[in-house]
């Protein structure tokens, strides 16, 4: 549990009456989950892939991009949505190509689904797994035999066409 200064504070605040449970949760600043820094939380089962609208419940194919002067958040549902995302936005959002712009995957290989780790899609190596849109790749960490990089699953996946 997380026990900070002002969690304790709103804790104290609550014993009152004074603030609604929802709210006190808000403030506390405690985030459920393995959350890198600047990547907005992924609720499970409710969020959509901002490209298919396909709702966002595999953890190991899931994805984010934030960036841009507003700090922009889309969400995506398989590696290839991304992948396909980047290519058709591209004018739209010109910050894509910026490095400042922060972008995560799921690592398939996460040890846990409530811990999930983040890669950096660019970084991630790819292997074939079938994935919730049927691009079929997922991301991985540590090279493995066969795995490819984010370039070469890309054009791989924009080859598909869906």
């Amino acid at each position: 549990m997380c026990d900070t200064p002002r969690r304790r504070f709103i804790a104290r605040l609550g014993h009152g009456g004074l603030l609604l449970t929802p709210l006190a949760a808000a403030l506390s600043g405690c985030r459920k989950g393995n959350w890198p820094d600047g990547m907005v939380d992924i609720k499970w089962d409710r969020d959509t892939c901002v490209r298919c609208s396909m709702v966002i419940s595999d953890r190991r194919f899931a994805g984010e991009i934030r960036g841009g002067p507003d700090n922009t958040v889309f969400k995506f549902d398989d590696p290839g949505c991304l992948a396909f995302w980047l290519k058709e936005q591209a004018d739209k959002y010109p910050w894509l190509a910026e490095a400042a712009t922060r972008m995560w995957v799921a690592d398939f290989n996460s040890k846990s689904r409530d811990e999930m780790n983040w890669l950096d899609p660019r970084q991630a190596r790819y292997i074939e797994r079938t994935s919730p849109m049927g691009y079929n790749f997922a991301a991985i960490a540590e090279p493995l035999a066969g795995a490819i990089d984010f370039t070469d699953m890309r054009q791989q996946t924009l080859a598909k066409g869906k």
